[in-house]
């Protein structure tokens, strides 16, 4: 990624009640809002899972690491402070399978630096953690 600034454009419109229709130039539509649609906290947790899995995607071709599969829950916790309310933590738990052994340490730190570099979850006020399992098939 470039030093430059970027712009990212979205646009939303409301569809009535508590809805409306989230939208991105060239993307799927995303329909915010009610309880059976994404809400902003469902969006603010999965943009930060979102990052991290594509940091670790980065680090991994950068490090010329193969991976079978990457799978990541993830729990942002939303809680009162004062008269308002905010996510106060949000708690991934990641799960890589390999090929074999001689691979867990270069995924451990490829995963390291994902956490570290996610650029939306560094700009997030709240904790994330980031607890990793590893499994050799």
């Amino acid at each position: 990624m470039s030093d430059e600034s970027r712009l990212f454009p979205v646009n939303l419109v409301w569809t009535g009640g508590k809805s409306g229709s989230l939208a991105v130039e060239g993307k799927a539509v995303i329909k915010t809002g009610e309880a059976s649609y994404h809400s902003p906290e469902d969006l603010f947790v999965a943009s930060a899972i979102t990052c991290y899995m594509n940091g670790f995607v980065n680090f991994t071709e950068k490090m010329h690491i193969d991976f079978k599969s990457f799978d990541c829950d993830s729990v942002g916790v939303l809680e009162k402070v004062g008269r308002s309310f905010e996510i106060t933590k949000i708690e991934m738990k990641a799960e890589v399978v390999v090929e074999s052994e001689d691979l867990r340490k270069k995924i451990n730190r490829a995963l390291d630096l994902a956490a570290k570099y996610c650029f939306v979850g560094n700009s997030m006020k709240c904790p994330i953690t980031h607890n990793a399992k590893v499994i050799v098939e």
